[in-house]
């Protein structure tokens, strides 16, 4: 019955645990804690789950079973003074009040350590005086926990750099990306409760007190945060959609504080500061402020303080962070994958950078008409649109031209020579039309046009399902003129770079193709410009590669004849899994949480490739495309290039890079990294397997 539970399959479906698997139990005597004062049980960890210290560290209960330690009922009481809290400081420690027992239990923690070779949870009980060891287990921590151990292990020599590779989940690597309150507006705010930092990090949401409360406030679009007097497996669903976790009672081994550090979560336990309402719709703290539901708080989990109100939050410094740069010096020696980002400023290139981006995959140029200071260059970007001619058309795009061009130089001046992939303009025009009254009126002006025409020239551009309609290529074909503005734009940005004594490496790509002609038409446009930018430049050469996104069937499916002029090829996962599959990126949320329930999909395609479809696809397009053209350089540019699972499979199938938002460079690295070690472990698995005896031979068919 436990295992088809509700709170059993919510965890399996949150940590992605098959159904089949079935569940182990052990049958053993019992021994008892509560038999009085010369009797206790506790839970212990050979280092320090919460941040890695290797201290032993761990707490304990007298006259207690073991569940009452988890419960967060008592406050218990520290092992040795390494373990001790602000609530437990008092109590007397383990190693003061059973100093013979403490004696045994150090010995056996450090030889359990040494023989797992990994961080051990332990659980005892001492019966009148005499210690038991119940059991052992790889014990869980948090993100910034594990990369510490990972690389304090490698340099003890208790494990070899493969190991430590391998004990830092992608996910958790996550947590020393996590942001933390902005100092600034911390110290300038005093904290309201003060509670035990059982998850680090920084984080901010509306206080709800009830797991049901929090599923449906997340699913909402709210950020939330769980407040509870104490957590139990019924709650694993609201706590893993909250923001963070807050609990009343509780201790740093309570049943909040293991779950949220195995999910590397923001959580603040035993928070005795606060007294949560009998109608479980607010709490009141010491000071007797009321925080009702619905108001936001902000956590500090490495601290273990709240605070009211919704505090700023940024991101940690990873370069003063040494175990991190460690762990990553290891991994960036093991993996062979390159590890692109997807950016569009100089910002985020240089975010990125210091990430570990080695060049970019994905450089939108439709991204500069976005945001902050884009105001001129999409009014030109319109005119450009709305130009009825082509000399029309063509002034609007000399106008637009040195915007563009300044934007890809400062982008590929921040990347100091590493190669950047430059799509050209992708999506379908109309997205970029205005709807404002004064903005039509200020481009009915410009063009010397009445609102009548301009919106009759707007309506023209209307598409019925524009996402297959006239994008990407298609514009160059139709309109050309767009496409030599754009190469224009990157060869003179990186011929000046070059004439500077700089270095700029462009490649530059041609999205939504189809078919080889698309792109051999395009590239009489690119052979054409390059020479008259030579020519300007008083360049004989500019570096440069020409190449395509792969991200229609048919483009996988006729690789071998798109590589015969493409130099390069990024797969657009993103398109390429919304076309495989026949499903809306924009629609998918009415029906794909009913399809992940069900299980008639394992996974969301668009989180994780689906390597059993889209995945064959791009094997496919690999091999076809590689069999024409041996060095064709290969990558991967959509989300899932940030995805562990995903970038393990780009490894398998020998692409060169991935590339991923900034944000997700390091979590790309360590995948990368783990894939090649899983190679390695793989090669020497089958090397140990025994030859198999030869069959004997089959008789002739008469």
């Amino acid at each position: 019955m436990s295992w088809n539970g509700k709170r059993a399959v919510d965890y399996r479906r949150i940590e992605k645990i098959p159904d089949d698997w079935g569940t182990a139990v052990n049958v053993q005597s019992m021994v008892f804690g509560n038999m009085g004062d010369d009797s206790a049980t506790g839970v212990a960890f050979t280092r320090n789950p919460g941040n890695g210290d290797n201290h032993f560290y761990g707490e304990y209960l007298i006259n207690a079973q073991g569940e009452d330690v988890v419960a967060g009922i008592r406050t218990p009481a520290p092992i040795n003074e390494n373990s001790a809290n602000d609530q437990s400081r008092n109590l007397a420690t383990l190693e003061s009040a059973f100093p013979e027992c403490y004696k045994q239990l150090f010995g056996y923690q450090r030889a359990l350590e040494k023989h797992y070779r990994d961080m051990q949870d332990i659980e005892f009980t001492i019966e009148k005086g005499k210690l038991f060891m119940l059991q052992c287990r790889v014990g869980k921590r948090n993100g910034v926990a594990a990369v510490r151990m990972a690389v304090d292990m490698y340099k003890e020599k208790l494990i070899d750099a493969n190991a430590a590779i391998m004990r830092v989940g992608p996910n958790q690597l996550v947590e020393l990306l996590l942001p933390m309150i902005d100092p600034k507006a911390e110290s300038a705010t005093s904290p309201i409760a003060k509670g035990l930092p059982a998850g680090p990090g920084g984080s901010k949401g509306r206080a709800v007190f009830s797991s049901k409360d929090a599923v449906a406030w997340a699913e909402r679009g709210e950020k939330v945060i769980l407040v509870r007097e104490e957590t139990s497996p019924e709650d694993v669903d609201g706590m893993h959609k909250a923001q963070a976790i807050l609990t009343a009672k509780g201790g740093m081994t309570s049943h909040a504080a293991l779950v949220a550090r195995g999910w590397g979560k923001c959580c603040i336990v035993g928070c005795a500061d606060i007294e949560i309402a009998d109608d479980n719709k607010s709490f009141v703290t010491k000071k007797g402020l009321t925080i009702k539901e619905g108001e936001w708080i902000t956590l500090n989990g490495t601290k273990g303080l709240v605070y009211q109100g919704s505090l700023g939050l940024v991101d940690i410094d990873l370069a003063t962070n040494t175990t991190y740069r460690d762990l990553m010096t290891l991994v960036d020696k093991v993996r062979l994958l390159k590890i692109r980002t997807n950016a569009d400023s100089p910002k985020d290139a240089k975010k990125a950078i210091e990430f570990g981006a080695e060049g970019i995959g994905l450089f939108r140029t439709e991204h500069m008409f976005y945001g902050e200071g884009s105001d001129k260059p999409l009014f030109l970007l319109r005119k450009m649109i709305m130009s009825k001619t082509l000399d029309e058309r063509k002034a609007a795009l000399a106008e637009l031209f040195p915007f563009v061009k300044n934007d890809i130089k400062a982008t590929m001046e921040a990347m100091a020579g590493r190669p950047v992939t430059i799509r050209l303009l992708d999506p379908p025009l109309h997205e970029f039309v205005p709807h404002a009254a004064d903005k039509l009126q200020a481009l009915a002006s410009d063009l010397h046009i009445d609102g009548a025409e301009l919106k009759k020239r707007a309506d023209g551009l209307r598409e019925n399902n524009p996402m297959l309609g006239h994008r990407g290529v298609r514009l160059g074909i139709t309109y050309p003129e767009i496409t030599e503005m754009q190469v224009r734009a990157i060869l003179e940005a990186a011929g000046e770079i070059l004439k500077a004594g700089k270095e700029a490496y462009p490649e530059i790509m041609i999205p939504v193709t189809c078919t080889v002609a698309e792109i051999n038409d395009q590239k009489v446009i690119v052979d054409r410009v390059y020479k008259e930018v030579c020519e300007k430049v008083g360049l004989k050469k500019i570096p440069f590669m020409y190449g395509t996104m792969i991200e229609i069937p048919r483009a996988a499916l006729t690789a071998n004849k798109m590589a015969t002029t493409a130099e390069f090829f990024s797969f657009g996962t993103n398109d390429l899994t919304q076309m495989g599959f026949g499903f809306s990126r924009d629609d998918i949320g009415s029906f794909l949480p009913d399809y992940l329930t069900k299980k008639t999909l394992p996974a969301d395609p668009f989180q994780t490739i689906d390597q059993e479809g889209i995945g064959e696809l791009i094997k496919i397009g690999i091999e076809r495309g590689r069999s024409v053209r041996p060095k064709l350089k290969v990558g991967i540019c959509g989300e899932h290039g940030g995805d562990a699972d995903s970038v393990k499979f780009c490894h398998r199938v020998g692409m060169n890079y991935v590339s991923c938002s900034p944000f997700r460079v390091p979590i790309a690295r360590l995948a990368a990294a783990q894939a090649a070690v899983e190679d390695v472990l793989a090669k020497k698995s089958a090397a140990k397997k025994p030859a198999k005896a030869k069959k004997p031979a089959a008789k002739k068919r008469k």
